[in-house]
């Protein structure tokens, strides 16, 4: 049975179809992800919240939007692993030590027996390289990263002083001192995890670097790597998905909250450029006089502002007390902004609309991928 086979080509064969497996189940698992947050951001589309850049209030935008955002990125880390597994899924077998074989061999029809979807053709190449491992170590620490964000959302919303969401108690747990406690554990594991993957990468990386061709031993230190990675990021992919669907945002709170720390300032500016007719510039300045003082502008101020800044008076050309109530109001801002991705729940609607078509397409096709592999060995184990 081992003529014309080695341990090297046995072995990097072992591996590849243990990780298709493992990618697979890890393309169903990022799917689920994404489908829970679509299906709350589709819930969501009307809750106005506050938007954020550096921490500070920034702009009202929607649940549905930061929700969509965060989908995306999973979104793409699922096409990633689904670029990868093309790499994955190659038959090294028949490369013998790295010289090939005098025996006559059918390379392909192996391969084919197998599951795989090709060779790797190149015999010293295909017992030697790792880089299918790497890559998948790598495209699970990007995933980790986008989690980590994710998390630390999670934990952020759910302190007293955010107080924007409730993690339901199956991803939470109390402190062995402090009864009222609920601490948000499985975020901060994910987030702590995320480390972790990220030093199964360079591990392996650091092993993998300056080997001369062709199989070298060091090579059996990079997988045990590889298993932590993607054993750790498919755990912390199904809490995050069990945390989302199971999460309960505080929407009164959250709209309370969309118009703090003068976040409609920017679209007061714009109102000030569309209907005044003013620079862009010019309008920034009024807007960040009147930011200086803490109670909310009146017609009055807007027109001190302007006049000792530009020398015009805004409730002059049409800018009155409407206009103002409809600049500082936070569902209005969202509103205006309905260009291609933006926040206003008509164009949330579209895009959850959207990703639930893309997350089926992607059941599709793994469905595809894992019947190819079936189909194969269950061929392979009535040859017996």
């Amino acid at each position: 049975m081992h003529t014309g086979r080695s341990r090297n080509d046995e072995v990097a064969t072992c591996i590849r179809i243990v990780l298709r497996e493992e990618v697979l189940g890890l393309l169903t698992e990022v799917n689920d992800l994404a489908k829970a947050l679509v299906d709350k951001a589709a819930e969501n589309a009307d809750t106005i919240i506050p938007g954020f850049t550096h921490l500070q209030h920034a702009q009202p935008t929607t649940l549905a939007h930061h929700l969509l955002a965060h989908a995306d990125a999973i979104f793409r880390d699922f096409e990633r692993l689904r670029d990868s597994y093309q790499r994955i899924n190659r038959s090294p077998l028949g490369a013998a030590a790295f010289a090939s074989t005098g025996f006559d061999i059918d390379r392909k029809r192996t391969a084919e027996l197998l599951g795989f979807d090709g060779l790797v053709e190149n015999s010293m190449d295909a017992v030697s390289t790792r880089d299918f491992l790497l890559e998948a170590l790598s495209d699970s620490a990007i995933l980790m990263a986008n989690l980590s964000r994710l998390a630390e959302e999670l934990i952020l919303w759910s302190t007293s002083e955010f107080g924007y969401v409730e993690l339901d108690d199956l991803f939470t747990s109390t402190s062995s001192i402090m009864p009222q406690k609920k601490n948000p554990d499985t975020a901060e594991l994910v987030r702590g995890k995320t480390g972790s993957v990220f030093g199964s990468l360079v591990a392996a990386l650091a092993i993998c670097k300056a080997l001369p061709m062709s199989y070298n031993r060091d090579l059996q230190e990079a997988t045990p790597n590889l298993w932590r990675g993607i054993s750790l990021t498919r755990g912390a992919v199904r809490i995050m998905a069990g945390s989302v669907s199971s999460a309960k945002f505080k929407t009164d709170r959250l709209e309370a909250a969309s118009g703090a720390g003068f976040s409609t300032a920017t679209e007061l500016a714009d109102s000030l450029v569309r209907i005044t007719k003013i620079p862009f510039r010019t309008a920034h300045q009024i807007v960040g006089a009147l930011a200086a003082k803490s109670e909310t502008p009146t017609v009055r101020d807007l027109d001190e502002a302007a006049e000792r800044i530009a020398g015009m008076r805004p409730s002059e050309r049409g800018f009155g007390e409407d206009e103002l109530a409809a600049a500082l109001d936070p569902e209005e801002n969202v509103a205006m902004r309905s260009r291609t991705g933006g926040p206003a729940p008509a164009e949330t609607r579209r895009m959850a609309v959207d990703r639930k078509k893309r997350i089926e397409e992607n059941e599709r096709l793994i469905v595809e991928m894992r019947g190819r592999v079936d189909r194969a060995l269950s061929s392979l184990r009535e040859m017996r």
